[in-house]
């Protein structure tokens, strides 16, 4: 997130730094190697859709713990 060009705005700016540790943290979980120079251009859609998919999964779970009063 960080350094790309995307247009989606983050409704908590605050979150981009535990938006980007659970992209790695996510990465690393499916064995998908994250460029160093942060270029995703020559990186597989593949990869980063399921790496998209799993952040977007983590966040909704998150999200229903929440409102169950069950998030830590």
């Amino acid at each position: 997130m960080s350094g790309n060009r995307s247009s989606n705005t983050l409704v908590v700016p605050q979150a981009t730094a535990a938006l980007d540790q659970m992209k790695y943290e996510v990465a690393q979980e499916l064995g998908i190697a994250i460029p160093q120079d942060g270029y995703y251009g020559n990186m597989v859609t593949r990869d980063t859709g399921s790496i998209g998919g799993y952040i977007t999964k983590r966040l909704v779970t998150i999200a229903e713990q929440q409102l169950a009063g069950q998030h830590r």
